[in-house]
């Protein structure tokens, strides 16, 4: 199985964020995992983190899970993962998302307005510019015309994930990109809607099956109930959100909180198992966390022993 974590550090005492992140991935490299995934925060830029960890540790794999696509244009998000290409002798696997209105429009200050437009416009100048080095892209939305080519010897075209669980990016996402990386999205939803909606675009548009990487949260916790306490206020936020609202109802449950696998060792793995039975091809987990220090590395240890 395929295996990952998602890479991150929420001990409020860091003084270094980028050594705290490393030392986890560390942990996570030793104990067997070579799949690691970086959200996009504010505080920091998800391809440079991603580059950083994976020049220190060549047997990882690394990825963004994900940039979102307001507020970026495609030839800076080409020559940035180039660079992350190179660096990491091929090693970045690129992952994109819409994102919200809600942050985009107050961070950026620009309207979200049509996105799955945006989302074909920008996914196809940038394919175009990832393979050749140029593009003539003049869509109704976006704009990509370099006046010189853009390719940077060292770096090979990544594979691009889009965090599609809608119809319409999802027919987009199997169209144009190599995937999908949903969240909170539960096994039936994967089975019922994910799964068939990329496949059959992917299909239509002659493309390869799509990789369905689903990212859950949670992980190994020696106290259950104590751990879903500390997961209820981090997931709540998801519970504002339309999109994740209707995967959560989708999968007959009222909270994203109500999603996190927390649990032993056989726990966690039947809920890793009964993912790939509804059609992901690889499984990654997030907010590891939530059962203290202790639990987090027997997390690292069980999916590393699974890999």
């Amino acid at each position: 199985m395929s295996i990952g974590i998602a890479v991150a550090d929420f001990d409020p005492s860091t003084t270094n964020y980028v050594d705290a992140v490393l030392a986890h991935a560390r942990r996570a490299r030793d104990a067997g995992l070579r799949s690691l995934w970086f959200a996009q925060r504010f505080d920091y830029d998800a391809t440079t983190l991603a580059t950083v960890v994976a020049r220190e540790l060549p047997e990882v794999e690394v990825g963004t899970s994900a940039i979102p696509i307001f507020g970026r244009h495609p030839v800076l998000v080409a020559t940035q993962v180039q660079v992350a290409r190179a660096a990491t002798g091929g090693r970045f696997r690129l992952g994109l998302a819409l994102g919200t209105k809600t942050l985009t429009e107050q961070t950026f200050g620009i309207p979200f307005d049509r996105p799955i437009a945006v989302l074909r416009e920008f996914l196809t100048a940038l394919r175009t510019l990832l393979e050749t080095g140029d593009a003539e892209f003049r869509g109704e939305l976006i704009t990509a015309d370099p006046v010189r080519p853009i390719t940077l010897a060292g770096a090979t075209p990544p594979p691009i994930h889009v965090a599609a669980m809608g119809p319409q990016a999802l027919r987009v996402t199997g169209e144009l990109a190599d995937g999908t990386l949903p969240y909170l999205a539960g096994p039936r939803t994967l089975a019922e809607e994910i799964v068939p909606t990329i496949t059959a675009a992917a299909e239509r548009a002659g493309r390869p099956a799509p990789r369905i990487v689903a990212f859950l949260p949670g992980g190994f916790a020696s106290d259950p109930d104590a751990a879903r306490d500390a997961a209820a206020g981090p997931l709540a936020f998801y519970d504002s959100i339309p999109s994740y609202q209707r995967v959560v109802a989708r999968e007959g449950l009222s909270t994203a909180a109500e999603l996190a696998v927390l649990g032993d060792e056989k726990t966690v793995e039947a809920a890793i198992r009964r993912y790939y039975e509804a059609g992901a091809t690889d499984v990654v987990l997030t907010q590891t966390h939530f059962g203290g220090p202790a639990d987090q590395q027997r997390t690292y240890e069980l999916l590393g022993s699974l890999t």
